[in-house]
């Protein structure tokens, strides 16, 4: 008497391996892509003893020269740019070797705008 052997069943699909793959193709592209756009001037903070870290929706950077900038603005047209936002917190990223009275002569040209808060990035010592 001879029998007939089982059908063999097909081995299923190893996915495994292409989910492996796709994980490190995310993570590569995660650890390489810019998050952030770069800051538009290189700005060295001032150091101060601060709990709490400033934080705003808009960004004002102000170089050692003085100059003010925001995004792709520069000079009059940053401060123009920065005085279109309309109720937001507004952060000032001044560079350390910014003369003190620059900056308080930039104070008064941001009063016409609305802003909720306005703070000073610092870094720690």
């Amino acid at each position: 008497m001879t029998f007939d052997l089982p059908p063999r069943r097909t081995p299923p699909e190893r996915i495994v391996p292409m989910i492996n793959v796709v994980f490190l193709l995310l993570i590569f592209f995660l650890m390489t892509a810019q998050i952030t756009a770069p800051d538009p001037v290189a700005v060295t903070p001032p150091v101060a003893a601060s709990d709490t870290p400033a934080e705003g929706e808009a960004t004002l950077f102000v170089g050692a020269d003085g100059v003010p900038a925001y995004q792709e603005a520069r000079g009059d047209a940053a401060i123009a740019a920065v005085l279109a936002q309309l109720g937001v917190r507004l952060t000032i990223k001044a560079d350390a070797a910014m003369p003190a009275t620059a900056l308080a002569a930039l104070l008064p040209r941001l009063a016409p705008g609305d802003f909720a808060d306005i703070a000073l990035i610092t870094g720690a010592p």
